[in-house]
């Protein structure tokens, strides 16, 4: 799929969702047609969305913004709700999700989506306590620094991502010194992330339905 298909593809997903999902890169998904797709129009008469839909739909928030398959989510999912049975588990998720490597690089606004910064990982531009990283998926602890090689500090993306981040820079970061010129390219993470800073609406409570109803 070309660029403009898969960029379309996205502004679908986004549509169909009623929001926009920032890890999905730049923003407008919204402007010209902020309803689900059809040729009705937003006034059409609609069937009433069930439980499960709902349910659904802040599932499915998770995995298009965090751009993962259902069998990863799973898993986070599972490791979550280890030894919790309330819905606070759903906290512990957001946690999770949000402290991924790929999620953190885009958060610092070194890449337009997360996509994007997962392949700023996967091609070993991006260091953890001075350590070159190359997994996307990993989880990166309070206290470590994420840092940029000095070819990614030179790399026309992340400088032009800089110069326009998707997302304000999140208070659980703090860059590595005055917050001028190069410092934007180290930061450390000053506390766990969590659902007070998480860039989208969410219902919690809907997603801890949705994976008790199917006993995940």
């Amino acid at each position: 799929m070309n660029k403009l298909g898969h960029r379309r593809s996205k502004w679908k997903v986004q549509r169909a969702l009623g929001l926009e999902l920032p890890g999905l890169g730049r923003a407008g998904a919204l402007e010209k047609r902020a309803y689900g797709p059809g040729v009705h129009g937003p006034d059409a008469r609609r069937k009433k969305v069930s439980s499960y839909g709902l349910q659904l739909k802040e599932k499915q928030k998770l995995l298009f913004n965090y751009v993962i398959r259902e069998e990863q989510l799973r898993r986070f999912v599972r490791k979550a709700r280890s030894g919790r049975d309330t819905t606070a588990w759903v906290d512990t998720l957001i946690s999770l999700l949000e402290s991924r490597l790929d999620n953190l690089v885009f958060r610092l606004g070194w890449a337009r989506s997360i996509p994007a910064a997962r392949q700023l990982v996967t091609h070993g531009h991006v260091h953890v306590d001075g350590k070159r990283a190359s997994i996307g998926s990993m989880l990166v602890k309070v206290g470590s620094t994420v840092s940029l090689s000095e070819k990614g500090k030179k790399m026309t993306s992340v400088l032009s991502s800089l110069e326009s981040p998707r997302l304000t820079l999140a208070p659980f970061f703090e860059y590595a010194g005055s917050g001028n010129g190069e410092d934007k390219l180290s930061a450390k993470l000053i506390s766990a992330p969590g659902h007070d800073y998480l860039p989208f609406e969410l219902n919690s409570m809907l997603v801890a339905e949705y994976y008790a109803s199917r006993g995940v």
